[in-house]
């Protein structure tokens, strides 16, 4: 079913046909009923990270559902977690279009978006309406476009304050190529100054933070970044979302290949991985890693768990794939287990760091 609307949807521009599926699931979330598989959950996909259940790895990156106006239909389609976002503080319209492109000999997307969103009030109130809410809320929060990066952290206390009510977890974007400045923020010491600046807020709570990275950080950076906060003394609501999208251009064969932004897709399953297992290693297990970039199937999830994520996150393989894609990596994961001899995917995480 999904490939026929998928070959309608892609003859659309990519960012229209993106509003068209994300307002339909919108007003009718049982429109994904009629394309999303049953999914075979088994007990040795479930896991608690940071205090909250996830009935298996699978969940939805950042970006599709900016403003949470989709979030029930999304759950339909099998995740076990959804991310919104980014949102920043004050609504903004983002950049110019056309900003969002399809590399399909490739399977990838260039997105140059900018944090178009209508503001983190706009999207808690969206939280708020939510009646069936079938798993894990993420909530990814940015800074406005037009916020110099030494005033970042009220831009990120603002945005948290609106949305902490509403969330699971709150991811923090430091690492969109498509705002000027925002990677800049990518020390160790803005990262650390940040969560003291954003203690006040998140105290009374038992909220998780989740920091997203780059995967254009040198290595060297990457393995500072995990071993200091791995040593923090935030570190016990911490964790750390691996990767972002990539500005680096490995050969692609799409005539879309030139478009500034971000790459995501199959050309960023090797770095986001190799940065997976760099944290691994530098937090020695010790912070959970969400696997992001490049996943497909079952044995690029299963390697990314394997290198060190627990849990892991796909975006562009669900534009290309649809729901099925959910249940294709769910149920080849548990294969995969089955296969080594491994008793529950805790036991995975992280036996090739």
């Amino acid at each position: 079913m999904y490939s026929i609307a998928r070959s309608a949807l892609f003859k659309l521009d990519a960012e229209r046909a993106h509003r068209i599926v994300l307002h339909g699931l919108s007003k009718h979330p049982s429109l994904a009923g009629l394309v999303a598989p049953r999914i075979r959950v088994s007990d040795r996909l479930d896991q608690v990270i940071r205090g909250l259940p996830f009935a298996h790895p699978v969940g939805l990156a950042a970006g599709l559902d900016k403003d949470a106006i989709a979030v029930e239909g999304l759950f339909k389609c099998g995740f076990a977690a959804i991310e919104v976002g980014t949102v920043t503080p004050v609504a903004q319209p983002g950049n110019q279009q056309p900003r969002l492109f399809r590399l399909k000999e490739d399977e990838a997307l260039i997105n140059r978006m900018g944090f178009n969103n209508l503001g983190a009030k706009a999207c808690a109130e969206q939280l708020a309406l939510l009646r069936n809410k079938n798993g894990i809320v993420g909530v990814n929060i940015g800074r406005n476009k037009t916020t110099p990066n030494e005033d970042a952290a009220l831009d990120y206390s603002r945005a948290l304050r609106d949305v902490i009510s509403y969330a699971d977890y709150v991811a923090i974007n430091i690492s969109s190529p498509n705002t000027p400045g925002l990677r800049d923020l990518q020390s160790v010491q803005f990262i650390e100054d940040l969560l003291q600046e954003l203690q006040p807020i998140l105290d009374p709570t038992a909220v998780p933070v989740f920091i997203k990275i780059s995967p254009d950080l040198a290595d060297e950076s990457i393995l500072e970044i995990g071993t200091r906060l791995a040593a923090s003394r935030y570190a016990e609501r911490l964790g750390i979302i691996a990767t972002n999208t990539t500005i680096a251009r490995p050969p692609l064969n799409s005539p879309n290949a030139h478009e500034q932004g971000g790459l995501s897709g199959r050309p960023l399953a090797s770095r986001s991985t190799e940065v997976i297992r760099l944290l691994r290693q530098s937090t020695r297990g010790e912070l959970p890693i969400i696997g992001c970039g490049g996943v497909f199937d079952a044995d690029d999830a299963y390697a990314k768990i394997r290198a060190g994520a627990s849990l892991i996150q796909i975006y562009t393989a669900f534009i290309y794939r649809g729901p099925q894609v959910i249940k294709d990596i769910v149920e080849g994961l548990d294969l995969r287990l089955r296969q080594d001899g491994i008793s529950h995917i805790r036991d995975a995480i992280g036996i090739d760091a």
